[in-house]
């Protein structure tokens, strides 16, 4: 899938290029092409350095919560929870634990730290499938939940726009929460219709309407706020939620006598070592994007996505966030790479590069989790996982577009 995105990307540019320079006369566009692939290149390197840091605090930081109990914890408080939805699971089966860390991985928004463990837990659930070739029940519900990406801290978004200079790093947080909330609750809800899990259970009803009302409550709160202060109660409350995690993590470490700061320097290093090995496919598709958008052909789509809006009298501020929103099902180096691109081009404080940021946030890469995760097990047949993921992507992308109108419109 990569290798035919990637390409994909090179030839459209090839032809937009060559229909620039026969049909208009612009013979600059190819000086223009490979100048972007040496500013990508750098580019790449730059967001590396920040990337370095970001993912070697945080799972340093999950480290200490894991050897202090957290993970164990929250693996026991969500048993009962995980027997009804995965009833094919044995209580206290190793593959709950990896579950839980993956999840909360993925909701400090570090999906590159979550897919080593994720992969961990999709092979603990083989150990428990009868058929060695078809997905189980379970290991949907786990991809399902995965390509939703419930980000509840969204730190790599936070470390992509302070890279690119953003006066207040944290602005989309509540924006993010609300879409990814919508985009989870699609999936499941896809997945528990499909697998006829029984909702009206009291152990899985109680914790959806808490989560229901905690919600309902929250945008309730802010439909109360004025429209200035959307974006600053965003900031405020991102910023606490993030210090206070970490202070949390910290103290729970000390109070369990984990030696904290061997502890973070063990969980550091494997941080250091994912950055590393994901500076190669940053690069490669950094610079196909760069090609792209200087080859002219991602304006001639969206321009012609624009006159569309136009003409059905919609704003169309939004198309300028949509190569993010159509590429991440398929890849998340590639939408990652359309993010930084949409903030470098517009503006990282603008409305196109903040709606980018809240769609990254609001989903997962649904085919490349698919891929990834079932051909880590040998898996062929996925079934309904990427039905139901792909629903989830389209209730992130629209949620992404009426948050955001909402809060910096």
């Amino acid at each position: 899938m990569l290798n035919r995105i990637w390409l994909g990307f090179f030839l459209v540019a090839a032809v937009a290029a060559c229909a620039r320079w026969l049909g208009a006369g612009d013979s600059g566009v190819f000086a223009a092409m490979i100048a972007a692939t040496f500013d990508m290149a750098r580019l790449s390197v730059e967001v590396m350095l920040l990337l370095f840091g970001t993912l070697t605090l945080w799972l340093g930081l999950l480290r200490i919560a894991e050897r202090a109990g957290l993970v164990d914890l929250l693996a026991r408080v969500l048993g009962p929870l995980f027997a009804r939805l995965m009833p094919e699971v044995p209580r206290g089966h190793p593959a709950i634990g990896l579950i839980t860390l993956n999840f909360a991985a993925n909701a400090l928004g570090l999906d590159n730290a979550a897919t080593p463990i994720g992969l961990r837990a999709m092979r603990e659930l083989q150990t428990l499938n009868p058929s060695a070739d078809s997905a189980s029940n379970a290991q949907i519900l786990f991809l399902v939940l995965n390509a939703s990406s419930l980000t509840l801290l969204p730190v790599s978004i936070f470390m992509y726009r302070a890279q690119q200079g953003a006066h207040d790093p944290a602005l989309v947080f509540v924006p993010i929460l609300l879409a990814t909330s919508a985009s989870t609750l699609a999936g499941f809800l896809a997945v528990a219709f499909v697998q006829k899990i029984r909702l009206r259970d009291p152990v899985v009803l109680v914790p959806l309407l808490a989560i229901a009302v905690a919600l309902s409550a929250f945008v309730l709160l802010l439909s109360h706020l004025p429209s200035a202060a959307l974006a600053p109660f965003s900031s405020l409350l991102g910023n606490l939620t993030l210090f206070a995690i970490i202070l949390a993590f910290l103290l729970v470490g000390a109070w369990r006598k984990v030696p904290v700061y061997e502890s973070f320097i063990d969980g550091a290093k494997q941080g250091f070592d994912v950055a590393r090995d994901l500076l190669p496919y940053l690069v490669a598709m950094l610079c196909a994007v760069g090609v792209l958008r200087a080859s002219g052909a991602l304006d001639f789509a969206l321009d012609g996505i624009r006159w569309c809006a136009a003409a059905l009298h919609l704003d169309t501020r939004f198309v300028d966030a949509l190569p993010t929103a159509l590429v991440k099902p398929f890849s998340g180096s590639a939408a990652r790479a359309m993010l930084i691109d949409t903030m470098k081009t517009h503006g990282v404080d603008s409305f196109p590069a903040l709606l980018a940021a809240t769609v990254q946030g609001s989903t997962e890469t649904t085919f490349y989790v698919v891929a990834v995760y079932l051909g880590a097990v040998g898996i062929r047949r996925a079934r309904h996982a990427v039905g139901c993921a792909l629903l989830a992507d389209f209730a992130g992308i629209l949620a992404s577009i009426a948050v955001c109108y909402w809060f910096f419109g």
